[in-house]
C-alpha cells in the first residue's frame, strides 16, 4: 500500500476494492494540513490538493481520499438511479 507523503495525520483507514487494499485519507483533514503546515489559504489548499494529490495516479495502489457527505448530498451530486442500486 502506498502512503501520501505529508498527510499521515489524515489517515482514516483501509479501503477495499476488487481485492485491493488502499490507504484512505480524510480529504478535509488533508486540506487542513496544507493550510496549517504550509500556510496556504483554503482556496490555495484546495487547488494544490486537487492537482498534486487527489489528481495524481501512482499506480494500482494509489491512495483514496474520502469526502465525507450524507446520502442526501451524494444523491444531489450524482445520478440518483445509479446511487439507488443495491448489492445483494
Amino acid at each position: 500500500m502506498l502512503l501520501a507523503d505529508g498527510y499521515e495525520g489524515a489517515v482514516i483507514g483501509i479501503g477495499r476494492q476488487f481485492g485491493k487494499e488502499l490507504v484512505v485519507y480524510d480529504e478535509a483533514k488533508c486540506l487542513e494540513i496544507l493550510v496549517k503546515r504550509d500556510g496556504m489559504s483554503p482556496e490555495e489548499a484546495r487547488e494544490y490538493f486537487e492537482y498534486h494529490t487527489a489528481g495524481s495516479w501512482v499506480g494500482d495502489e494509489t491512495p483514496m481520499f474520502l469526502e465525507r457527505m450524507t446520502l442526501e448530498e451524494i444523491r444531489d451530486r450524482t445520478d440518483e438511479r445509479r446511487v439507488n442500486r443495491r448489492y445483494e
